[in-house]
């Protein structure tokens, strides 16, 4: 609807317009029209307005991919060094059959051979391991800081190429003795951790097996530089990375206009759940705001953090993920793994201690012990090849024995072979995502989460719900991570998100509700949807520059982050 406005803008001064502008001022005028008669009938409506088919594809050149992967491929990297506090370069491994590898191998062996075969000529030649200590220079000059001048000034006195030209031209080159000064400038520089390597060096004795080792360790230095830079520049890229990821973003979003679409339907999808209750089963419904007397709408904020948890619940084999959490995919598919073993272990527990004695329930270490043989058990429920069935069969087992076995040491009579079935019965029963208790355990899981993001901020942190205390301690560090990783999403993005919920979802339950009154700019005159559907059309019709006027700023100043505009629009705009 909000997008036939934008098409029918009517100017003030009342002049013609074209046969395009009035026809999507008439469908404005029925979607209205329409919204009205749901009201009337007591119905409220609950579709999405219809919004314009994706742009036709483009034709682009090699450079604008180029550019476009290399800006997402560097947001991508900021993003995981902000992200995983254990993140790390690695070196490249190739597979041992693979056609890249058996490449590399059979150049870099042509290369030795040949700098073999030059050494051996008679008098040798000393070109191309000329060039190989030039190269080892500039990986040593990289290796310094700003402060080391004594160190640069001696790798430029003792490798100085000129020199060791007219040394090899006048017969008097020592490569021996270069690669011993090249060895022991890598022990000083290198981390301690190569140590070891570099001291090996000292043992071989040919030139070319030699040169060869030294730019394997040199390999290997790099990667060491690079995790100690950053290391170094996480700080710095923490305090950057929210304006830096939103501009990349951006930059990609003018390239590709339709990069918002999975993110619109996500968004989208929440807001009708929380008005609908759709999901009440499957989902806490959180922060209500569609029952409050300030706005008929869901709240923003309520809407973002129903769709973070909807997340937790995707379908990843069959639905795109949006492309705002594209980047934290995997960690948003590592946490509903995590969840669903904690949903299986707490359900599981809680059955084992409500069938139990107080006596042993009540014991921490039984406790304990019997989450991490559970644990154990379970270990491998995210791999294909794992049955959750088979392994519930022996959590029911093995459950049963430690039960009896601590119910003897404590004095009491073990458990009786009707209650070791029903104990075994009930917990085989888990392996259905449909059985009751496990749905009250995912339940109070979700709800933990919900309240852990809307109070991440406050003190005292939320206490798991009742039948979660011997998971706890999971949870809450599910939880840390969880609510982390969505606040940075938050400011990152939240600017897209808000405009996406303004022109999208506000937009419409405003117009389906047709109680919106309007303020002018002279605070005097109102325009008012109230009345029968020919006064609404009309009134709709007439004033439709009023209503595009105001959504541009409303988008306009959410986009720009400008929150002071956007509440003085809205204070002004809203009943």
């Amino acid at each position: 609807m909000s997008e036939n406005l934008d098409k029918s803008n009517i100017n003030e001064e009342g002049k013609s317009k074209s046969n395009d502008s009035e026809q999507g001022l008439e469908d404005a005028v029925e979607s209205s029209d329409e919204a009205l008669q749901k009201i009337k009938s007591g119905s409220p409506s609950t579709q999405r307005v219809q919004r314009p088919h994706s742009s036709p594809p483009r034709f682009v050149t090699v450079e604008e991919l180029l550019e476009t992967a290399k800006g997402v491929t560097n947001m991508t990297i900021a993003h995981e060094i902000v992200i995983n506090g254990d993140f790390r370069i690695k070196p490249v491994e190739l597979p041992e059959d693979s056609l890249e590898k058996k490449v590399k191998d059979i150049v870099h062996k042509a290369f030795w051979d040949c700098l073999s075969v030059q050494l051996c000529e008679d008098p040798p030649t000393y070109d191309r391991a000329i060039k190989l200590v030039g190269e080892i220079k500039e990986t040593l000059l990289s290796f310094l800081l700003p402060g080391h001048t004594r160190l640069r000034n001696q790798i430029t006195e003792v490798l100085d190429l000129d020199l060791i030209k007219q040394e090899a031209e006048n017969g008097a080159l020592d490569i021996s003795k270069l690669a011993e000064f090249i060895i022991g400038m890598m022990g000083t520089l290198c981390a301690p951790v190569r140590d070891e390597e570099v001291k090996k060096l000292k043992d071989i004795k040919e030139i070319v097996p030699l040169f060869r080792a030294i730019f394997s360790v040199l390999d290997l230095m790099k990667v060491d530089m690079a995790n100690f830079a950053v290391s170094s520049i996480r700080p710095h890229l923490m305090q950057q990375s929210v304006e830096y990821e939103r501009k990349q973003f951006q930059e990609f979003l003018e390239k590709h206009p339709n990069s918002l679409d999975f993110v619109t339907q996500w968004l989208e999808e929440a807001a009708d759940d929380l008005m609908n209750q759709k999901y009440r089963n499957a989902l806490p419904a959180v922060g209500e705001a569609s029952g409050s007397g300030d706005s008929p709408g869901p709240d923003p904020v309520a809407v973002q953090n129903y769709a973070y948890l909807k997340l937790l619940k995707w379908d990843h084999l069959h639905r795109p993920f949006p492309e705002t959490v594209l980047m934290d995919h995997s960690r948003f598919q590592e946490f509903q793994l995590q969840l669903e073993q904690l949903t299986v272990l707490g359900a599981v527990l809680l059955v084992t201690f409500s069938m139990a004695a107080p006596g042993i329930s009540s014991r921490a270490d039984f406790a304990e012990k019997l989450k991490m043989i559970v644990k154990i058990l379970l270990t491998d429920m995210h791999l294909p090849s794992f049955h959750l069935e088979d392994a519930l069969t022996t959590v029911g087992e093995k459950v049963c024995l430690e039960v009896s076995s601590c119910l003897s040491l404590c004095g009491f009579s073990p458990l009786t072979t009707d209650k070791e079935a029903v104990l075994k019965g009930q917990i085989q029963a888990m392996a259905s995502p449909d059985n009751p208790i496990r749905r009250i355990v995912d339940s109070r899981i979700l709800t933990f989460l919900e309240t852990y993001l809307v109070s991440s901020h406050q003190k005292p942190l939320p206490t798991a719900p009742g039948g979660l205390g011997p998971v706890q301690t999971e949870l809450e560090e599910v939880a840390i991570n969880f609510v982390r990783l969505v606040n940075y999403n938050k400011m990152v993005f939240s600017p897209y998100y808000d405009a996406i919920l303004i022109r999208n979802v506000c937009w419409v339950t405003w117009s389906e509700v047709i109680l919106i009154k309007f303020r002018l700019k002279d605070k005097s005159s109102k325009v008012s949807l109230e009345g029968d559907e020919s006064s609404v059309s009309r009134t709709f019709k007439e004033q439709n520059h009023i209503f595009c006027s105001l959504f541009n700023e409303v988008t306009s100043g959410i986009v720009s982050g400008d929150k002071a505009a956007v509440e003085a629009v809205l204070t002004g705009c809203r009943v």
